[in-house]
């Protein structure tokens, strides 16, 4: 029986998502696998290739052909190398591993938080914008003040002349 490394492919419409199977040569794509050892997600960013270099070395040795795009995955993970004996490739970029949701929403919960002490108060309607009335008193009242200082001192050098003058 005739052993191949092959994708099987699963997922949606434009989002493909492939398992590495070994299976019969003779079968179909997406058929039955007799083992699935990794997987390749090529839509993350970046490409998501997960292989489990005990079971591909296995089969590697025990006769089973790879598939031009499986081999093209055993060289990138460096499972191909090994199994030839040559020097490993460089190491595959990795994806950041994503934050817990929860940690998320405690930080974002927190940062709503602080911004509401931050933020003032509203001033009200009535003292943001004086009324037509007031405007006028407001103008007239340094002007009271003007004429109040200046009636006072009048009088008292008026007090002090009528002194001079009695005496």
């Amino acid at each position: 029986m005739a052993v191949k490394i092959k994708l099987k492919r699963l997922g949606m419409i434009r989002n493909p998502q492939y398992r590495i199977v070994i299976a019969d040569s003779r079968t179909k794509r997406d058929g039955r696998a007799i083992e699935e050892i990794g997987l390749y997600h090529p839509k993350e960013n970046p490409s998501r290739i997960e292989v489990d270099s005990d079971r591909a070395a296995y089969w590697l040795g025990v006769g089973a052909q790879p598939t031009e795009p499986v081999l093209k995955l055993l060289k990138l993970t460096g499972d191909w190398q090994k199994f030839k004996g040559e020097p490993a490739p460089a190491p595959l970029l990795v994806a950041e591993p994503k934050a817990d949701r929860h940690a998320v929403y405690e930080a974002a919960a927190k940062e709503a938080l602080s911004l509401e002490a931050a933020t003032t108060p509203k001033k009200s309607t009535r003292k943001a914008a004086p009324k037509a009335d007031e405007a006028p008193k407001a103008e007239e009242a340094p002007k009271a003040e003007e004429a109040a200082a200046e009636t006072p001192a009048e009088p008292t050098a008026a007090a002090e002349e009528k002194p001079e003058g009695e005496a």
